[in-house]
């Protein structure tokens, strides 16, 4: 895949994946965060099956994410400050906030910074390492094991996660945990502009905050906000 693909001007370089347990890495601001998020595994245990409605475990290692902070950030919801639907945002790091979209569909996010700071990564994509098949079965649609969680909604259907996690805590051994990976290589990360965020919070030359490892096939494909009618 190209930059032109995933909305970058002439690509940013930023820094790679640390080894450092997610209580110290996600207790910094999302911005910070993300590039160091990318590598990591993510891994979600769901014996009933829970948004795919197939019970079992996957754990999908992240290759593109989008940072969101709070009320300086107009493309977050947190822009407007705290309500019950964000209120994980405001809590301390480590834990997910889950939201739905469109009507149809869950996204995830992992929560970063300080409990009364809104800070959060949008998990937009990600290759599943571990429980191909039961992510299969949640998503017969998916042309492709690239396809899997090529997409904040597929990656959250992939996983089996739904608004009954929203808050939930990651825990070693528990429902949801994560855990630093290989590290991916600095020249590798990118950044751009967000994904389908319209007014300011789109101007990808103030909020460059879509961070993916370039060449990873299941990385998804920029799109713009759709313009609005009249």
């Amino acid at each position: 895949m190209t930059e032109l693909d995933h909305g970058a001007g002439p690509a940013r370089r930023t820094g790679g994946l640390q080894s450092t347990p997610w209580e110290d890495l996600l207790a910094r601001p999302a911005v910070e965060a993300a590039p160091l998020v990318l590598g990591a595994v993510l891994t979600v245990r769901t014996p009933d099956g829970g948004a795919g409605g197939v019970p079992g475990d996957v754990a999908v290692r992240l290759t593109e994410v989008e940072a969101y902070s709070g009320e300086s950030d107009p493309g977050s919801h947190a822009y407007r400050g705290l309500t019950a639907r964000t209120a994980p945002m405001f809590e301390d790091g480590g834990r997910l906030y889950v939201y739905f979209t469109y009507g149809m569909h869950w996204c995830a996010n992992l929560v970063c910074g300080t409990a009364g700071t809104a800070s959060a990564l949008l998990l937009r994509a990600g290759e599943v390492v571990s429980g191909l098949d039961v992510a299969r079965a949640r998503r017969p649609a998916a042309r492709a094991d690239r396809d899997l969680a090529r997409g904040p909604a597929r990656l959250a259907q992939a996983l089996g996660l739904t608004g009954a996690d929203s808050g939930l805590e990651l825990a070693i051994g528990g429902r949801a945990e994560l855990a630093p990976a290989e590290r991916v290589d600095p020249e590798l990360v990118r950044t751009g502009p967000r994904v389908g965020v319209a007014g300011a919070g789109g101007d990808g030359a103030v909020f460059p905050w879509r961070f993916w490892i370039d060449g990873e096939p299941t990385v998804s494909v920029y799109r713009p906000a759709a313009p609005r009618r009249r």
